[in-house]
């Protein structure tokens, strides 16, 4: 066996135990699935990294049939190792000769697995000097069991001059932990061996992974609240909808699209719990739906800070613009969460996660900047016509916005600190954590956008309307219900005939100060 550490590259511990949880896997759901998988050399031995999942212990209080039958596993169906002929015509018929380990660690005892005895360098598998030092058996494995038996161990012999050794078998989970699976061969001669096969994956209430599973309760738990919003939106815009607003409109169809995409997402996690499989239907819809979402949230924000439909009728030329940003945001949004979602359980590789992330982060960005700028336009312009009751809501807007943004970077900053801490997701259980939060925050925004342009009466307070003399204030417009547009009201109230009143074309160019500056004078 000594022979076994020659022309084997020797790796650091971390990184060996790094990349049993950064590994990227052909995964459907909960059932991991190896085509083909190519054994690769580390430390001294040949591995196959198999999957990692947080799961629960097996327990006796959950009673529940079918899959939430209070039983966790990891169930090896039909794992097929297949060695080089060079290597089966060495051994004679009807011998068991060479073996493959499959290995079940928690991450919290991944210390026990191999020899530690030199800092920097890890032996996995036990050599024959080992063996005389240590007591470990050579050929395979170096693993300290604990009193439940884990690290677990799991060989498969090969027997006399076959190529193919197959491995069926569960084993329970006693413990609540992070579990990794990874396939060990510590002979030299197995170099080139293959794997097919796959793993199922089970909690004690279905086959969703542990650190997925508070997310069915959590959107359930969303798509009720979007539920009561609409609810209370709709009751308000019925009674109020020969005053609707076209931008209340645009809030209708956001408090509509975030109903369907919580839905859509506790439906998705509700079939991959009872059947072990994401149902790429449904999660497709679901992330289509959130892109379209978050897309149309972000554009409604940025409209609204431009003053659409309270200050200026139309966005003019920045229309296209508008678009063209909402159209790329959606595109960057719709293929990071394919990548995240669609057949997958396991984080994408950190290099192609970071490609897809980068842009979002940087539209986002680019969102904010337009958005305060905007806001900043908008309350100038507010400020100088004297529109107190729109300058008080916009103010508001504002407050709200800017408290907004501070929250999400000190979240951002918790995240980071959250990962850099955690890098063996050790605290697995609080990883819904993360991303349940910015559920929260866009939902809370939009009740605030909500309660500030609430469907009432008194509506036509905030539309857009064109101002007809200097000494014409809106606070000394009454507001009523009358279905006659808010200019008519404003011109009967001062006693100007609609015929006098001169209309000239407005810039609505928010970015264009001077352009500003002449729509100010005609106020």
């Amino acid at each position: 066996m000594g022979s076994i550490m020659k022309g084997v590259r020797c790796t650091p511990t971390w990184l060996i135990i790094l990349g049993f949880l950064l590994v990227a896997l052909q995964v459907e759901a909960s059932i991991h699935i190896y085509k083909d998988g190519k054994f690769v050399g580390e430390s001294n031995a040949f591995i196959y990294w198999g999957g990692n999942e947080g799961l629960y212990a097996s327990s006796d209080h959950v009673k529940g049939k079918g899959v939430a039958n209070g039983i966790s596993f990891i169930s090896f169906e039909s794992i097929t190792f297949t060695r080089t002929e060079e290597a089966a015509l060495k051994h004679e018929a009807g011998t068991t000769n060479s073996q493959v380990e499959a290995i079940i660690v928690e991450v919290k005892d991944k210390n026990k697995i191999g020899d530690h005895s030199f800092p920097g360098r890890l032996a996995l598998c036990c050599s024959g000097d080992l063996a005389k030092t240590t007591g470990c058996r050579e050929g395979s494995v170096i693993m300290d069991h604990d009193s439940n038996g884990s690290p677990y161990s799991i060989p498969t012999h090969f027997t006399g001059q076959s190529l193919q050794a197959v491995l069926n078998m569960k084993v329970n989970i006693s413990k609540t932990g992070m579990y990794t699976l990874i396939f060990v061969a510590c002979e030299r001669e197995l170099e080139g061996l293959t794997v097919e096969g796959h793993t199922v994956w089970k909690n004690p209430t279905g086959y969703l992974p542990g650190r997925m599973a508070p997310f069915m309760t959590f959107y359930a738990f969303m798509a009720l609240a979007y539920g009561f919003l609409g609810v209370l939106w709709f009751f308000q815009y019925m009674r109020n909808w020969k005053d609707i607003l076209q931008l209340q409109n645009c809030i209708s169809a956001v408090i509509g699209l975030g109903m369907s995409e919580m839905a859509l997402w506790y439906f998705e996690y509700l079939n991959f719990n009872m059947t072990g499989h994401r149902p790429m239907g449904i999660t497709m819809w679901a992330v289509t739906v959130g892109a379209v979402k978050k897309t149309v949230s972000r554009l409604l924000i940025l409209v609204v800070s431009m003053g659409f439909g309270v200050v200026r009728p139309t966005l003019g030329g920045l229309t296209s613009k508008v678009l063209l940003l909402g159209g790329t945001y959606f595109l960057a949004a719709e293929s990071l969460d394919v990548v995240e979602n669609v057949n997958t359980i396991n984080d994408p590789p950190g290099k192609e996660r970071l490609f897809l992330v980068l842009p979002v982060a940087m539209l986002d960005a680019f969102f904010i900047l337009w958005i305060f700028t905007s806001l900043s336009r908008t309350l100038e312009k507010l400020q100088a016509r004297r529109r107190f009751a729109k300058l008080e809501l916009y103010r508001k807007f504002t407050n709200s916005l800017a408290m907004a943004v501070v929250v999400s970077v000190a979240w951002i900053g918790y995240e980071l600190y959250f990962k850099a801490t955690d890098p063996f997701g050790e605290r697995w259980q609080s990883f819904w954590i993360i991303p349940a939060f910015w559920y929260v925050l866009a939902f809370i925004i939009l009740v605030v956008i909500c309660i500030l342009w609430a469907p009432s009466q008194n509506s036509t307070r905030y539309a857009y309307s064109e101002e007809v003399g200097e000494d014409l204030d809106e606070e000394e417009i009454a507001l009523t219900s009358s279905s006659k547009p808010a200019l008519v009201l404003e011109v009967e109230k001062s006693g100007v005939k609609p015929d006098a009143i001169e209309r000239k074309p407005i810039n609505t160019d928010v970015f264009s100060l001077d352009d500003d500056l002449e729509e100010d004078k005609r106020d």
